[in-house]
């Protein structure tokens, strides 16, 4: 039976070698047989499993789950999957939400901006009828800050919010990106 060195069935999965000693090292994949010059020595069975998880990994799952799948395959991954999918339908409809605010601020932007009658209070009112939560807000913010750091600032200045709060939000925003990165 051939054999595969880290490399090529990382390669011929499309992994990089270190995504595949890492999967190791959690356990998705069992240590492989050991050559007499202590290399490791995959199979065609390994390379199955790796692709297994790989679909999986594609579809989303987290490495819990998958691991979850691959120790109990009586028990099928459909209720897995299925939990997943609720998530994924969760997420989508939130980012519809999203996207109805920026339409409706969009569509009465001009009447707003130019007699500046909108304030922060109105702006928190706005989100929270469109279906977002605090916790949306906040991700809002952060990803305001990411990708438009300048326009993120006139905006909240826009809302006549103090500067020192304005300070804080942004410190705050740039915060909860890298909490949210790890």
């Amino acid at each position: 039976m051939p054999t595969l060195t880290v490399s090529r069935i990382a390669r011929r999965c499309g992994l990089s070698r270190t995504t595949l000693l890492y999967y190791e090292s959690v356990g998705l994949l069992r240590p492989p047989r050991r050559t007499a010059a202590n290399y490791r020595s995959y199979t065609e069975r390994d390379v199955a499993r790796l692709e297994q998880i790989c679909a999986y990994r594609n579809a989303g799952l987290a490495l819990a789950d998958i691991r979850a799948i691959l120790e109990r395959p009586e028990d099928g991954a459909s209720a897995v999957l299925k939990r997943r999918l609720a998530e994924l339908d969760a997420e989508i409809e939130t980012l519809r939400r999203h996207q109805r605010a920026i339409l409706a601020l969009l569509q009465t932007k001009s009447a707003l901006w130019r007699k500046g009658m909108i304030t922060k209070q109105k702006w928190v009112s706005i989100m929270k009828g469109a279906g977002f939560s605090e916790n949306d807000m906040h991700r809002w913010h952060a990803e305001f800050e990411r990708a438009a750091p300048d326009e993120h600032q006139e905006f909240l200045a826009f809302l006549h919010i103090p500067r020192e709060e304005i300070r804080s939000i942004r410190k705050w925003s740039r915060g909860y990106r890298e909490d949210a990165a790890r």
